[in-house]
């Protein structure tokens, strides 16, 4: 009994850790990319809640499997990982295909049957009816857990429709390419290349939707000295087409048209102050394009 404690303890713990490192790596994620900015708080206490219902809906299911797989004599701390790593939807299925009967005990001589069983394969003797209705009664379990999953895969999906709908409408996002906050896109882009190294980003990309922004803050060591030096080739222009660089820094906001350049584009900086600056590129319909832009 205390050895099957030990190891229900280990699994909650272990489950409680896995939590804790999601949750952390949310956080580090945001807090490197500029966290929130740019979105309502609406928002972020939507996917907040998205995540953490559907973690405890796999948490609560993965528990009611635990005790399930007890009372079948199976392993209960294999099937609870299952379930838990691979989305209770999908560990509930797997688990139900392949769902063992409960076993009892023959009191004549300990062999292992199954609780529907009228007579021991092994002995022959008789398993008494009164016996089974006793484990039936007994095998009523755990519905708590079944019942919290439920709620809390509910709760998971009022939270994803709302983040869905606000998302689709715009309601709480920043899209604003001048804007001194973080721009969110809800439109595509397909993209070969996108990287920022050694203070030089480039950007190569196929096409996107009408408007997209693309965005990569720098930094400004000498406003006085320093020049944004970009090297953009467009390879498909429609009629109407445009790539915009945006330049934001607080209230000076800059715009270039750089889609038919002739030549590497060297801008001064003096305009603006030493430190964060947004670089972006607004797509607006050109296609199969390739830059390279840095501040030096």
């Amino acid at each position: 009994m205390n050895n099957a404690k030990k190891k229900r303890d280990l699994l909650y713990m272990g489950i409680l850790i896995i939590l804790l490192l999601i949750f952390l790596r949310f956080g580090l994620y945001f807090l490197k990319s500029d966290g929130f900015s740019g979105l309502s708080m609406l928002l972020p206490l939507l996917l907040l809640g998205i995540c953490l219902f559907a973690l405890c809906t796999a948490a609560l299911f993965a528990a009611w499997v635990y005790q399930d797989c007890k009372r079948r004599s199976d392993d209960p701390v294999l099937w609870t990982i299952v379930v838990f790593a691979a989305t209770p939807f999908i560990g509930l299925l797997i688990y139900f295909l392949r769902r063992s009967e409960i076993q009892t005990v023959c009191r004549a001589c300990g062999q292992q049957i199954s609780e529907k069983a009228n007579y021991c394969e092994k002995c022959g003797t008789h398993i008494e009816k009164e016996d089974n209705r006793v484990m039936e009664k007994h095998g009523t379990h755990h519905l708590n857990f079944i019942i919290a999953g439920i709620v809390s895969m509910v709760l998971m999906t009022v939270c994803l429709a709302g983040f869905i709908v606000s998302a689709a409408t715009g309601n709480g996002i920043n899209t604003n390419v001048a804007s001194d906050d973080r721009v969110w896109n809800l439109g595509t882009i397909s993209m070969n290349y996108n990287a920022y190294r050694d203070d030089v980003w480039k950007l190569d990309f196929k096409s996107a939707s009408e408007g997209f922004v693309k965005e990569q803050n720098m930094t400004i060591e000498d406003a006085g000295a320093q020049l944004l030096c970009a090297d953009i080739s467009c390879g498909t222009v429609p009629d109407n087409a445009t790539l915009v660089l945006w330049l934001v820094q607080k209230d000076t906001v800059r715009s270039i048209d750089v889609t038919n350049l002739s030549e590497p584009l060297e801008y001064p900086l003096d305009e603006f102050e030493n430190g964060k600056i947004h670089v972006r590129l607004q797509i607006n319909g050109v296609e199969n394009t390739v830059s390279e832009i840095c501040i030096r």
